[in-house]
């Protein structure tokens, strides 16, 4: 059987370095190892040898078994070397010679998640729907009249069939969200402390300041006893969380349907710093969200007793928050998909 073993490995030792492929090399390790290969078969046979034989020819087998397993694992690596067409020589431990290039977050996402990390730590829920809204939703349950210019296909996109059935039958892309925060608020349980972000469409021309596709990012309180002061101070710490450091901000008297009393809220153009720039029109102030409490008529729709709930709402516009943080001057950059604009804030 010595014999045999080692005539057995010879012949193995040239056949594992003649393979060229590892289809070959599989064959030649199935002819080899296999249930059925010829070193499988000496194995088999050692219980036939004399009992004082049976030891040392086990150990010579095995070995046998164990060596030419590790000259079949070397020689499919050589393979795969050549196929690769690398070098063996080559050195893979070396630094590449272009810097690796990553992607990153658009900073509008960045400025969502952000907001996300605030409000979360607050308390708040966030909450997200279709971009596919109806008049029912985007204008009836807001306290919007039925002659309202907004309701109009000059600023609103209407799908298809809108001048058809009833209120809820007539679809659009969502002017706002605050519609979406009607249907949160009748499908859970008061008292409500909630976010919503998201995209929004309006038919409107485009300049440094508009865009017919943007982000809102709404935020909505709503219960038994809530104060007005407390909804400015929400703003002020949601700000100087975003931004790092205290911000200023001002509210002015403006009228929205949806709620009573309602408010212009601007913030220190950062900018310019306040002295006056095209992006804030001169003035040192931008708007960047209007907001008040609840309309009576919203929180009816909603199902609430206005005498027994109140709340705070604001809707941000995120893109000029974005401007703000980064000194942008024309929201259109946003959306442009220059990748010299984006790339500055990987």
């Amino acid at each position: 059987m010595k014999e045999k073993l080692s005539e057995l490995c010879s012949k193995a030792k040239i056949a594992i370095s003649s393979a060229k492929t590892e289809l070959e090399l599989q064959n030649v390790k199935t002819t080899l190892l296999g249930k059925s290969g010829e070193i499988t078969a000496l194995l088999k046979e050692l219980p036939k040898l004399d009992p004082e034989l049976r030891p040392e020819m086990g150990k010579a087998v095995n070995e046998a078994k164990n060596h030419l397993t590790e000259l079949i694992e070397a020689r499919r690596e050589e393979i795969k070397l050549q196929e690769s067409a690398v070098s063996p020589d080559f050195d893979y431990t070396l630094p590449g010679t272009l810097p690796e290039s990553t992607g990153g977050l658009h900073p509008i996402t960045q400025m969502r998640y952000d907001l996300d990390d605030a409000f979360r730590s607050m308390g708040f829920e966030i909450y997200s729907e279709d971009d596919i809204t109806s008049e029912f939703y985007a204008f009836d349950n807001l306290n919007f009249p039925p002659n309202h210019p907004a309701r109009e296909s000059m600023d609103t996109y209407w799908l298809e069939g809108h001048d058809k059935g009833n209120a809820e039958d007539k679809l659009c892309l969502r002017p706002h969200l605050t519609g979406g925060s009607v249907r949160y608020m009748q499908t859970h349980k008061p008292p409500y402390r909630f976010v919503y972000p998201g995209r929004v469409y309006r038919n409107e021309t485009t300049d440094a300041r508009h865009e017919r596709a943007f982000f809102q990012y709404e935020a909505l309180i709503v219960d038994k006893d809530f104060t007005f002061t407390a909804g400015k101070v929400m703003i002020k710490s949601i700000l100087s969380k975003v931004f790092g450091k205290d911000v200023p901000v001002r509210m002015r008297a403006g009228f929205f349907p949806f709620v009573e009393p309602g408010f212009e809220i601007d913030m220190g153009c950062l900018v310019c710093g306040g002295k006056g720039c095209s992006v804030c029109k001169q003035v040192g102030w931008i708007e960047i969200m209007p907001g008040g409490t609840p309309h009576p008529n919203v929180l009816r729709a909603a199902g609430l007793d206005p005498d027994e709930y109140t709340g705070f709402y604001v809707n941000i516009g995120l893109d000029r928050l974005v401007m703000m943080r980064y000194g942008i001057d024309d929201v259109r950059l946003f959306h442009s998909a220059d990748l010299r604009f984006l790339e500055q804030f990987r």
